[in-house]
């Protein structure tokens, strides 16, 4: 094959077929070649964004330490009731950071008042005040992952990807004077160039193995083929003739989560099509009206992506703003806009709670995951950074203070994990951001509204 020289395989190998690019995760074979890259470079940054805060942000909920632990340091305690309870088994690569604000969302002027759900999770990664303007002249600032991906970005396939649970506002629902660019999208290239996230799993399927041409050509080709692998047996056939016994397993492994997650993809387009009414009736047919399984399907397709080196930079909305979507699941029967609304009812604050404990489990999924798959001597987590956090503390009086924010993975060993820090009052929480920046290698000297770093 041509892509291999003397028995060493390049990293960039793609198994290539009619329109279909398959991608391979790091083999033995690859290490020679591959040794004399910058590690560094290859730390996946990823970037969660939840929204309307946690009921561990509300004066009840904080005196409960439903999200900051009781005491900082290392030897924090997790309530059972915290919602982070369910990432304590990688509490050694976890770092909660409490108390921090958002003040970039808050009302700068009296027009914005009331108007946080519309603003809110365009500050998240930029920590920078939109502007308030329907027209085309939107103005945010840079997210942090875009920052990271300019830097970091340009030699994989992807330089970043935007994924997304809800649907982007089509119907001019955004209010108060803001456009919904600023509701849709958490990663902006510049400060007026917000990112298009991808709801849809067989669209960031298509993407991240290069199932090209018009969706009609791609309905085709899938009526003709069961599999995208289909396309590339030869490939992998001559791909495993020159590569060790390690190496095949690895393929193979990595070959079975392809398919597996194709096939749950077909299952949902199938289940989807039959006619029945949906729980989601407008969302497409690759999207599954069930939250946990999008969540999975999504966080999944997001490991194919780090593993196989197409991107090392993601960002992830697990919800929209004033979303009232219900989540039976949960265990509550409220939509998730009202149940965020809970009036400081200790029943209704618990109730949200279940709500929160139920959405962070996919994540913990994710977590677990990446602890799972090997990349060389490294696990995946080892190799990343994953920020998670919510630009909205209370979400009952859309306050911005004290908002929840949570590292893990190890970055290629410049995050240690371990530990609570509860920043000082008033400290914006683009200080804690402006340090994760240049724990990256990043060098900066300010982001967003920064007043310092804070230590992690």
């Amino acid at each position: 094959m041509r892509f291999i020289t003397k028995k060493k395989l390049d990293r960039r190998i793609f198994l290539r077929g009619a329109a279909t690019s398959v991608a391979l995760p790091l083999l033995d074979s690859m290490l020679p070649a591959f040794a004399t890259s910058d590690t560094e470079k290859r730390t996946r940054l990823i970037c969660i964004e939840e929204v309307h805060g946690l009921p561990g942000c509300t004066k009840w909920g904080s005196d409960q330490n439903l999200f900051g632990p009781a005491t900082t340091g290392r030897d924090y305690k997790l309530v059972p009731d915290n919602t982070l309870k369910v990432l304590e088994p990688w509490r050694d690569s976890m770092t909660i950071i409490s108390n921090t604000d958002v003040r970039t969302a808050e009302a700068q002027h009296p027009s914005e008042v009331g108007a946080d759900h519309f603003r809110s999770s365009a500050t998240f990664l930029t920590q920078a005040h939109p502007k308030q303007t329907q027209a085309s002249d939107i103005y945010c600032g840079t997210s942090l992952d875009q920052l990271h991906a300019h830097k970091y970005g340009q030699s994989t396939t992807l330089p970043s990807l935007q994924m997304g649970i809800e649907p982007a506002d089509k119907g001019g629902g955004c209010g108060y004077n803001y456009s919904c660019a600023y509701t849709d999208s958490i990663s902006w290239s510049s400060p007026n160039e917000p990112l298009p996230m991808i709801r849809n799993p067989r669209t960031a399927f298509d993407m991240l193995f290069g199932s090209g041409g018009t969706e009609k050509e791609r309905q085709i080709r899938r009526k003709m083929h069961a599999s995208i692998l289909d396309w590339v047996v030869d490939d992998i056939a001559s791909i495993k003739s020159e590569v060790g016994a390690v190496d095949i397993y690895r393929i193979d492994k990595y070959l079975e989560h392809v398919r597996e997650i194709e096939r749950r993809i077909q299952l949902v387009e199938t289940q989807n099509q039959q006619g029945e009414t949906r729980e989601l009736p407008d969302a497409p047919p690759g999207v599954p009206d069930s939250f946990s399984e999008h969540a999975k399907l999504m966080y999944d397709l997001q490991i194919l992506a780090c593993e196989a080196d197409i991107t090392r930079v993601i960002s992830f909305k697990l919800g929209r703003d004033a979303s009232n979507r219900i989540l039976p699941e949960s265990g509550s029967s409220k939509g998730f806009h009202p149940s965020s609304h809970h009036g400081d009812n200790i029943e209704a604050i618990q109730e949200f709670n279940a709500i929160c404990k139920y959405r962070m489990k996919q994540t913990a999924y994710f977590v677990d995951r990446l602890e799972n798959i090997m990349d060389g001597d490294t696990t995946l987590l080892d190799q990343s950074m994953i920020i998670w956090g919510s630009p909205m503390g209370d979400a009952n009086v859309h306050n911005h203070r004290r908002c929840p924010l949570v590292v893990l993975g190890g970055a290629n060993g410049v995050h240690q994990g371990g530990s609570h820090i509860k920043a000082a009052d008033d400290t914006p929480m683009a200080n804690a951001m402006l340090r994760l920046l240049n724990l990256l290698g990043h060098e900066r000297e300010s982001f967003g509204d920064s007043t310092g770093e804070i230590s992690i």
